[in-house]
């Protein structure tokens, strides 16, 4: 596959500037290539914050003129990620922390009795909610084909008992990048009575997503991975299990009338809708800047994001391959259709060395570990790491090994329509070199992290 070389410029993010110190005392503009766990902020998302900052008021709660603008603006934003998601008529926008808090809401709100459904290759936020009193989970094996994982889910279902049922799936992996099919998978579940939750944390930023195409049940993300700080992010679907269910929190917002009883008790009648779920005063200007984030994307054309970070990723896949130490992990295969995430392994080094080097050797940020997808990582890395045993010795993996288990983690670069080309650059450059010539400093162990060591070189 060519790579293309006119690549279009990225969009305007927050810290495009930022200088960092190396080792060496000299500082460099920093290559951030951890989008998959924040990404920057858009530069428009900010300014737009910034413009609504002054005009701050409590929400839902206030008769003066800030209030009910800042009632006005959060319900526009409501709106705006609904239109964003291409929901259904009857479907509803919950605004929450991020996606882990989603899906801990749709979990409480499960019908009794549901069982759940999810491959063992979820992130935790989307692996480990179910896991409480009245539910029961199945867990399926890893597939290693997009049909093996539709023959999969086909199979469960067919062996299920009577009653609710909910699979989890995510669109793009956090580890790989590759995406799921989200689509087949979802007639299958349907086929069967099943729902289905769309983890789109990964998939959001860089594909547009349609509740409607995909004819997901519910889909969750987070705003600080869609280029929108403050801590927010998003439940929206089908309304009748959260209508149904006991508030997510319990309190002023989520309540419509409060009254005591003559024995003594008090009486709650919760509110149906989004309010049900959102107790307490919202983040308002979290729900805005996602808001500002999805007209952000939205207007700059996904077909354009798209075919820029299709580039992208073959440069770096590419450039990835021409190194013979260099492992890239996949679950699907070699060609298998990514966003820009990309895991990887390097023979001779442990990943938390490695990546040390990049941040204090070339100012490049990227993460190590297991990525918070144990059951995955260690199927893909087949319970081989790359370091050699000197080296693991000086820098262990941040994450806990199983027993008898030697120390496995890679090493994760991920990108956006911020990241520009000379940050790839100069990442694949890097990568050479180490290997080639292995780090000019030495790096020891620190709080289970792998540091430089500047008191020698």
């Amino acid at each position: 596959m060519s790579v293309n070389t006119e690549i279009c410029e990225p969009l305007a993010v927050l810290g495009a500037d930022v200088e960092v110190p190396l080792a060496s005392g000299e500082k460099v503009g920093y290559a951030a290539l951890d989008y998959a766990a924040s990404a920057p902020a858009l530069k428009r998302v900010w300014d737009d914050v910034a413009a609504y900052a002054p005009y701050y008021g409590s929400v839902h709660r206030g008769a003066g003129y800030l209030s009910q603008l800042s009632t006005d603006l959060f319900e526009q934003s409501r709106r705006t990620v609904a239109e964003f998601l291409d929901l259904r008529d009857g479907d509803q926008v919950v605004f929450t922390r991020a996606t882990t808090d989603s899906l801990n809401l749709l979990a409480g709100a499960l019908p009794a009795g549901t069982e759940v459904f999810a491959f063992e290759t979820e992130h935790h936020a989307s692996l480990l909610p179910w896991r409480r009193e009245g539910l029961t989970v199945s867990y399926l094996r890893a597939p290693r084909s997009h049909a093996e994982a539709v023959s999969a889910l086909e199979e469960a279902l067919l062996g299920a008992a009577e009653g609710p049922k909910l699979f989890c799936v995510t669109g793009a992996s956090n580890v790989t990048g590759e995406l799921w099919p989200v689509r087949e998978l979802t007639a299958v579940a349907h086929r069967h009575g099943a729902r289905v939750v769309l983890d789109a944390a990964q998939l959001a930023p860089h594909h547009r997503v349609s509740v409607r195409e995909l004819d997901v049940d519910w889909v969750a993300f987070s705003g600080h991975k869609l280029y929108a700080p403050f801590g927010a992010g998003v439940l929206a679907g089908r309304s009748d299990w959260l209508d149904a269910a006991e508030p997510y929190l319990a309190g002023g917002g989520a309540s419509r009338t409060v009254a005591r009883e003559l024995d003594g008790s008090v009486a709650v009648e919760w509110h149906s809708g989004p309010a049900r779920h959102e107790a307490g005063s919202p983040n308002v200007i979290g729900a805005y800047a996602i808001a500002s984030a999805c007209r952000a994307l939205d207007e700059a054309g996904f077909e354009a994001l798209e075919a820029r970070e299709r580039a992208l990723v073959a440069k770096l896949t590419e450039g990835l391959a021409a190194i013979p130490e260099v492992r890239v992990l996949s679950l699907f295969g070699e060609g298998s259709d990514r966003v820009g995430v990309v895991s990887f392994v390097v023979r001779g080094w442990n990943s938390s060395h490695f990546s040390a080097a990049l941040s204090a050797e070339y100012g490049i940020g990227v993460r190590d570990g297991l990525f918070c997808a144990h059951p995955l990582v260690r199927t893909l890395l087949g319970g081989e790491s790359g370091a050699a045993p000197h080296q693991e010795a000086v820098c262990g993996a941040p994450e806990p090994s199983l027993p008898g288990e030697r120390s496995l983690n890679a090493i994760r670069v991920s990108f956006g329509a911020g990241t520009p080309v000379e940050h790839l650059d100069r990442f694949l450059t890097a990568v050479g070199e180490l290997v080639s010539d292995g780090a000019k400093w030495s790096y020891r162990s620190e709080g289970g992290r792998c540091v430089v060591d500047t008191r020698q070189r």
